[in-house]
């Protein structure tokens, strides 16, 4: 099912791998064409443009964009006790972690009577997304809301496609799950026209403001990916999210039913989910396709899986060994990335590029997906090379305060205007020497 590259011969440079790797054909450029008279008509006409489009894409027109309290209320009421003790755990276990997070100010005497202090200041208004596709995601309602109201963030406002089957208010699991975690602001609204509300805000049907947001986070499809990117400086974004994405390093020692199971779970996303599998063991690679063909047939899903798994970002990577299956899952840079090797800690410590890393045959993906306490919105697409996952610090501003006393910018104030005329800009020198003229050289 899967294919299979074999690097054992020779293993390319990392351009090479970088380019060569699985990866979704996944073009946000392309979209752009489709989503700019979204965007734009939202800015223009507001929550009337909001609806039309709502009612195109998501065959149903809410009667407002704001979900009623009562809502919340009833969606919690109504939630199965097994689902709520579930998303009751995985906010403790979230809160936990990212409370762990959250930075102090710091102070440094830079000088006798010299100051920077770094001040962590969170953002004022925070737009929380949690998509409605093929699937529905509390999850990402949990991941979102957690951080952020950690971080301090004034107010959460969370946007989710409206659902025709219950009567244009989003799915009720994820309404229950805003109720749990206290968000009393959420809006029936998805896709690209979400982000272009929530970027530039306006007045719903029964007259209520819907304020701008100053940031924009959570997953979603290639549309609202887009609409991101275009507003993007109008609103701060978390990451521009492609396909899920798995890569399992494996050698002999991993069970080929765990490693088939992992990579199934993230193909049930999307048909454009990779699963990517790089392994030191040709017969445990053998075995996974086995193990493959029994169980994709059986899964709830199994179109989906079948053309994610058969798709061209997905494969088997053979190397020689663990420290060449190490430069390829770097040079790949996955969103999730498992180890499931002999001695998989210290392989773990030695990975520089991923989302996040799963150690060992009892820390799959879906158990970060849920209930770790890490967070499950992170980098796709290689962005993890460079980018980290959704965290307290997405929600904070790092704001330098300088404050110098009259001695001691007098102390500097002939390097500072040394270094002004070297740049030839001698008006940034007279703003130090204008606050000692008169006195005595």
């Amino acid at each position: 099912m899967l294919n299979r590259t074999d690097l054992r011969g020779h293993l390319p440079s990392v351009a090479e791998l970088r380019s060569t790797l699985p990866r979704a054909e996944y073009d946000v450029d392309a979209a752009l064409h489709h989503v700019r008279p979204v965007v734009e008509a939202v800015r223009d006409r507001g929550v009337d443009a909001v609806l039309e489009y709502t009612e195109k894409f998501d065959k149903v027109r809410p009667g407002g964009v704001r979900v009623a309290s009562a809502e919340l209320t009833r969606a919690l009421e109504n939630l199965d006790p097994v689902v709520r003790e579930a998303l009751e755990e995985s906010i403790v276990r979230a809160r936990k972690v990212h409370g762990d997070q959250r930075r102090q100010d710091v102070t440094t005497d830079v000088v006798d009577g010299g100051t920077v202090t770094e001040r962590w200041i969170p953002v004022e208004r925070v737009g929380l997304y949690a998509p409605g596709g093929l699937a529905v995601y509390p999850s990402t309602v949990v991941m979102n809301v957690v951080p952020a109201q950690i971080a301090g963030v004034g107010t959460l406002v969370l946007c989710s496609p409206p659902q025709a089957a219950f009567g244009g208010l989003p799915h009720p699991t994820i309404l229950a799950a805003a109720e749990l975690l206290g968000v009393d602001e959420v809006w029936a609204v998805g896709g690209a026209q979400a982000v272009a509300l929530l970027a530039y805000g306006g007045t719903d049907t029964d007259g209520t403001t819907l304020e701008p947001v100053d940031i924009v986070t959570g997953p979603g499809n290639i549309y609202l990916t887009a609409a991101k990117r275009l507003l993007r400086g109008i609103i701060g974004i978390d990451s521009e999210a492609g396909p899920t994405e798995i890569a399992i390093l494996a050698d002999e020692t991993a069970h080929p039913v765990h490693v088939a199971a992992d990579l199934i779970s993230q193909a049930e996303h999307d048909p454009l989910a990779a699963s990517v599998l790089v392994t030191t063991s040709e017969e445990l690679a053998d075995a996974v396709d086995k193990e493959l063909a029994g169980r994709v047939a059986a899964t709830k899903h199994a179109e989906r899986v079948t053309e994610a798994l058969s798709g061209k970002q997905s494969g088997i990577i053979l190397v020689a060994g663990v420290d060449d299956g190490i430069r390829v899952v770097d040079a790949y840079a996955a969103e999730h990335l498992e180890i499931q090797t002999a001695n998989a800690r210290e392989v773990a410590a030695r990975v520089r590029n991923a989302g996040a890393i799963f150690v060992g045959a009892y820390a799959p993906v879906s158990l970060g997906d849920y209930c770790a306490g890490s967070n499950h919105v992170l980098p796709t697409g290689g962005f993890a090379r460079h980018s980290s996952g959704l965290s307290v610090q997405s929600f904070l501003k790092g704001v330098h305060v300088v404050d110098y006393s009259q001695d001691a910018l007098r102390e500097i104030a002939g390097r500072v205007v040394a270094l002004a005329n070297a740049e030839d800009l001698p008006a940034h020198g007279e703003a130090i020497t204008a606050r000692f003229e008169g006195e005595r050289a």
